[in-house]
């Protein structure tokens, strides 16, 4: 298995883990607005600008786009300051988890490798999110990585997901997400009615496995920058999760969300 699929389901669950937590929480409170949809899309979308919400829906691919245009409308602090806001909370989520985790600078380092490899060409938020400022501590900086790079791996993911001959709703509808299951997650994005009318085929089931395969394949580049040395280290720090000794106790990446 390439290294970019053995570690593609810890990038997506440990990258967006902040956007459920306290601080990304206490980020939604300064917004004025109530609720995770209208915070999560101000603060993730920031980096994109003061833009219409259709650039938004575009970027974020796979959320019905009444949905995108309501959330992101919604909340009217300056996009700006609501990513370096979403950002804070995710370097801060970073320092609650990982503070423990004595292989923080390692990780760090490589992930810091892969992200400042990656072309930025047809992934807006990844490429709006490599260009903040870096945490200063090892614990923020490898959430904030590792945020980066699951922008880059659901940017090319879009790219496959349509080039395969799906649309993005089809594909949520299949894929679901690390935390919920293909129909709820249509449903959260905004989909509604269309998930009960809609019958997941075998063509479409292939179609999801070709577009799987192929964001693999995109994101591979990226991933090349790493030594054979650099992706044994990758391995321990990061794919072989480490249970919690105790409750409330800090842990290793992959157990972040034990």
């Amino acid at each position: 298995m390439s290294v970019p699929a053995a570690v593609k389901s810890e990038i997506q669950t440990i990258g967006g883990a902040f956007m459920f937590s306290r601080e990304a929480k206490a980020f939604g409170a300064t917004t004025g607005v109530e609720g995770f949809i209208g915070p999560y899309t101000r603060g993730r979308g920031g980096v994109l600008g003061e833009v219409d919400a259709d650039v938004v829906a575009a970027a974020f691919g796979f959320f019905e786009p009444g949905t995108v245009r309501a959330a992101w409308d919604s909340v009217t602090m300056a996009p700006a300051e609501a990513a370096a806001g979403y950002l804070a909370a995710c370097q801060g989520f970073g320092r609650r988890k990982l503070a423990g985790f004595d292989g923080c600078d390692r990780l760090a380092d490589l992930l810091q490798v892969v992200t400042d490899a990656a072309d930025v060409a047809g992934v807006s938020l990844f490429a709006g999110w490599r260009a903040l400022p870096l945490a200063g501590d090892a614990p923020g900086r490898v959430l904030q990585l590792i945020h980066c790079l699951r922008e880059l791996r659901g940017g090319l993911h879009l790219m496959a997901v349509r080039a395969s001959g799906l649309s993005p709703f089809e594909a949520v509808l299949i894929g679901g997400s690390p935390r919920t299951d293909g129909p709820t997650q249509a449903r959260l994005f905004g989909w509604g009615e269309r998930v009960d009318t809609t019958e997941v085929s075998a063509a479409m089931r292939e179609r999801w496995d070709a577009a799987e395969a192929l964001t693999d394949e995109l994101i591979a580049p990226a991933f090349a920058a790493l030594d054979d040395t650099a992706v044994r280290n990758w391995s321990s720090c990061c794919v072989r999760p480490t249970p919690p000794s105790s409750r409330g106790s800090r842990c290793r990446p992959g157990a972040i969300l034990q």
